[in-house]
């Protein structure tokens, strides 16, 4: 903090209202560990193993598995794309990094096919999970003989969409409850996991185990709503590489997550990019071991005459053909369902917390308005664009009318597209900002100063095949993800211009969820008492909260950035303030900056506003509201560091009793930093002040004697000598001889380098 004080005055009265207080919240921002982060991710990418394998087998025959293994290690691959475009940027995800390198036509373009994909990710979720709780009712329907069967595809949208509406205000609530349900999930669903896999093994080894056929051309078996407009053409029997492409772009649906990752890396927490890394290998091996496990098992244990009736369940129907008692293997089809259930509709939490932060990225810059990011009153969430979200969700599961397949032909238009553009834009990145990365995808060749990415060519390569030919083979998705994809670039490109014209300030600033508080606690600001104050008025000059956010362990203590607002005369009387006059685009401005920092050291800060008529006072007295152990200020560029440490020991003075104590650190912008402490304290003494006081004693104790002498008692006498002398009016005396010892140990200091 660089303090900036108003002419010194006397302290306002402690009766009046100042000072008025404000506590800022973002939205809701929480900062979550590597497990949540991958819980996330894994309710959605996890989740199409109850699906995908199914879907691509429909599409393409028996051998899918092979290609839902590709599509597996081939997310891997892309999933470094996105590590290192996080590495460069907190908010990693397409829109940014797309614009930064290939500008906002493209980006916006990106975002409008990547908007495609979650709208869709929630609906065949929602309407897979539906499918297996309907697959269970009917079966037990069936055998309690009740005469009728619950449609399947009706049920199972209507189920999808009371799943919607749930996790829709969970997160109108706020992201930490929703990632501690994702959590959850995931433990059950690991359970389930570990069972099947050990089940299956075991199964394959008494019955036998052959293999899928490979997937070459000559066993490859397309359907008649496989291939799109190449139906009449022989390319994908003639050309082997066609038909391997058509293969991948049926099974990509199994890929999705990777845009969600890099949405919640914002909310990772320290140290970030390492917990990046940590989240991205654990959702790839789950996600091997999962998807492409099941998608092999469905296909080398349950007979081909049957398979065909549970490609809307195939777990459930893996369950039917394991070996074992008919009892046991119903209960754990029964355990599937409500795992299956589960983890699908927690697919439907991920793809609404995906896109809400994809839009609030596009409304932070601009492209829409800020109305879309207003927070929600009660629970400082953008509830407009999670409205927005959950609408087009429910209206594309009333338009599918709960049919998986059309569901799973439709996908992957936006997810390739937004996947290629997203690698695209990493190579255009490594030579426009060709500096130092905390990640760099592998395989780069060096020659000279030149560096080939031949790692990042190969995905980006791969991945456009893969697009492009998803253009011709899917026909449903083209048309729907083509039109949608218009007209979001459309509304996108219209409301920029719009906003722009109406010269909206402020685009890329957080929004805040403000609440007016009678005073500052660790209960209005969610602290915990102890905590370290980080006063702040200038954003150019926020060095010392960096260096905070660089040591600081949030499990121990936490961090309170408090920004005092100087009131003039005028103001500082008994009326009441609005938030709006205490609260504008300055501080909007100066805590966005810090969030910038909190986000991306991955340590969370609590932020607040206290008014007052001087600043060392309401610097003072928010930090005895907020029972801070610790306050942390900046260098200021009016006085030395030991000056300004007296003028705030000095404003202590003024408090009013109880004074707490209070541990002062001042940094310098090189990192350097001093320690004082405010209130009454033991001085430190140096090992020559030790020995003269230890000196003293040993000349006085025998002398003394037999009365018992102490160190303490040297000290104490002396102190009452000075204020006897105090008393007796040689003041001016006593302070020539404190200004010749002073000039004395300065003499005596070594000269400074």
């Amino acid at each position: 903090m660089d303090p900036q004080p108003t002419e010194q005055g006397s302290a306002p009265a402690r009766g009046n209202t100042i000072p008025r207080v404000l506590v800022a919240t973002t939205a809701m921002l929480m900062f979550i560990s590597f497990w949540r982060a991958a819980a996330i991710v894994l309710n959605d990418m996890g989740s199409s193993a109850f699906y995908a394998g199914a879907i691509a087998e429909h599409f393409v025959g028996k051998a899918a598995p092979w290609f839902i293994l590709a599509i597996m290690l081939l997310s891997y691959a892309v999933r470094s794309v996105y590590i290192e475009s996080c590495s460069m940027f907190v908010r990693g995800g397409v829109y940014r990094v797309v614009k930064e390198a290939m500008g906002g036509t493209l980006a916006k373009f990106s975002v409008s096919a990547l908007m495609f994909d979650y709208i869709l990710t929630g609906p065949i979720s929602g309407v897979s999970a539906g499918l297996y709780f309907v697959g269970l009712l009917n079966q037990l329907l069936l055998h309690a003989h009740a005469g009728f069967l619950l449609p399947m595809n009706l049920t199972a949208a209507l189920f999808a969409a009371l799943v919607t509406i749930y996790f829709w205000w969970q997160n109108i609530k706020g992201i930490p409850e929703s990632s501690e349900k994702a959590l959850r999930i995931m433990y059950v669903t690991t359970v389930m996991v570990v069972l099947m896999i050990g089940w299956c093994v075991y199964t394959l080894r008494v019955k036998g185990a052959h293999l899928p056929p490979w997937p070459w051309a000559a066993n490859l078996t397309f359907s008649d709503d496989a291939l799109g407009w190449l139906r009449p053409t022989r390319l994908p029997y003639t050309v082997g590489l066609i038909g391997i492409l058509i293969g991948l772009g049926h099974s990509v649906l199994a890929m999705s997550g990777e845009e969600t990752m890099a949405q919640v890396y914002r909310e990772i927490e320290h140290p970030k990019l390492r917990n990046l890394e940590k989240a991205g290998f654990v959702i790839f091996l789950y996600s091997l071991i999962f998807t492409a496990g099941v998608a092999f098992s469905v296909v080398m244990i349950i007979p081909d005459a049957t398979r065909g009736n549970f490609f809307d369940n195939p777990i459930g129907g893996l369950a039917m053909y394991l070996v074992g008692p008919l009892s046991l293997r119903l209960a754990f089809r029964a355990f599937v369902v409500v795992v299956g259930t589960l983890m699908l509709a927690g697919a439907v939490n991920t793809a609404i917390v995906g896109a809400n932060g994809v839009l609030n990225r596009v409304s932070e810059d601009g492209i829409l308005p800020d109305w879309f990011r207003h927070p929600h009153r009660r629970f400082g969430t953008s509830h407009r664009i999670l409205n927005l979200v959950a609408g087009l969700q429910l209206l594309t599961i009333l338009l599918s009318q709960g049919n998986i397949f059309v569901l799973g032909e439709a996908y992957a238009f936006g997810v390739m597209w937004s996947f290629a553009m997203k690698a695209l834009a990493v190579i255009v990145l490594r030579y426009k900002e060709p500096g130092a990365r905390g990640f760099r995808v592998p395989l780069n060749l060096k020659l000279g100063n030149l560096e080939i990415p031949l790692g990042l060519g190969l995905i980006t390569l791969t991945l456009f095949a893969l697009c492009v030919i998803n253009l011709f083979t899917k026909q449903v998705a083209t048309l729907s993800g083509v039109g949608f994809t218009i007209v979001f670039f459309a509304v996108f490109t219209v409301s920029e211009r719009v906003t722009r014209k109406r010269g909206a300030a402020h685009a890329e600033l957080d929004q805040f969820h403000v609440s007016t508080r009678e005073e500052l606690s660790p209960q209005t600001v969610g602290a915990r008492p102890g905590n370290i104050l980080v006063p702040v008025s200038n954003y150019h000059a926020l060095y010392h909260l960096a260096g905070v956010l660089d040591r600081v362990k949030p499990e121990r203590r936490d961090v309170v950035v408090l920004h005092v607002r100087l009131l003039r005369r005028s103001g500082s009387g008994e009326s009441e303030l609005e938030p709006d006059q205490l609260f504008g685009s300055i501080e909007q401005y100066l805590f966005t900056k810090a969030l910038e920092l909190s986000e991306k050291r991955g340590k969370p800060i609590r932020l607040a506003v206290v008014a007052a008529s001087d600043l060392w006072d309401g610097l003072l007295r928010g930090a005895q509201g907020l029972q801070a152990a610790t306050i942390v200020l900046g260098h200021s560029s009016k006085w030395t560091l030991h000056e300004q440490a007296r003028q705030i020991g000095l404003a202590w003075e003024r408090l009013a009793d109880p004074r707490p104590q209070f541990n002062l650190e001042i940094y310098e912008r090189g990192g350097q930093r001093e320690f004082f402490l405010l209130g009454p304290h033991a001085p430190h003494l140096t090992a020559g002040e030790i020995n003269l006081v230890h000196q003293l004693w040993l000349r006085f104790s025998e002398q003394v004697a037999p009365d018992e002498l102490h160190h303490h008692d040297v000290v104490h006498f002396a102190l009452n000598e000075v204020i006897q002398e105090l008393d007796q009016g040689k003041e001016g005396d006593l302070v020539d001889r404190l200004k010749k010892h002073l000039e004395e140990n300065k003499a005596r200091r070594p000269p400074q380098s």
